[in-house]
């Protein structure tokens, strides 16, 4: 005998009958005992069912809020590494101020990619995502105010020099320095 080849005996197939031709009652056809009802069965799985989507609702409300929440870490983070950076301007401490602004406007464009998986009828996404909203532009703050400190914001007049008129002469002045043909200076 072949290994993996069943042996054909002689007989009957099996087979599958799905019509019901038996005299033989049915369950449908037995009375339900006492205090026993089909409905309270039904009502106890809606219940579940209920229950579920309760539990699923409170589930994705708790992770909205965690999300809402983690700008908080990544703000204290980006705090303590420009504060290590220092005041002066390197290239560490500017890479990592414009890594702080990065970060919160990045955040800011994707909320509603961020919240999309807690969608649902039943959960209340408007507080979570203001706190996300503020908790982002509190890191943007955080970036611009380190700009300020490093001086890399036009803050002062003398930033703006380059774009002023130049001052116009004094007509006083100007009568000194005109020379007229009869009147000539000689040093």
């Amino acid at each position: 005998m072949d290994k993996g080849k069943a042996v054909m005996g002689t007989g009957r197939r099996w087979a599958v009958e799905f019509s019901d031709q038996s005299t033989v009652p049915s369950s449908r056809d037995i009375l339900d005992p006492p205090g026993f009802s089909r409905a309270s069965q039904e009502q106890d799985d809606s219940a579940n069912s209920r229950q579920k989507k309760d539990a699923e609702a409170n589930w994705k409300l708790q992770k909205a809020w965690e999300v809402a929440q983690s700008p908080f870490k990544n703000l204290m983070m980006m705090g303590f590494m420009m504060w290590m950076a220092g005041n002066t301007v390197h290239l560490f401490s500017i890479g990592i101020t414009f890594s702080a602004l990065w970060q919160p406007i990045s955040a800011l464009q994707s909320v509603g990619k961020i919240f999309e998986p807690f969608k649902d009828n039943k959960v209340e996404l408007l507080m979570p995502k203001l706190v996300f909203l503020a908790l982002n532009l509190g890191g943007l703050a955080l970036g611009v105010w380190k700009l300020n400190t490093l001086g890399l914001l036009p803050t002062h007049a003398s930033d703006w020099v380059s774009s002023l008129p130049p001052p116009q002469l004094n007509t006083q002045v100007e009568d000194l320095f005109s020379t007229d043909e009869s009147e000539s200076l000689v040093f």
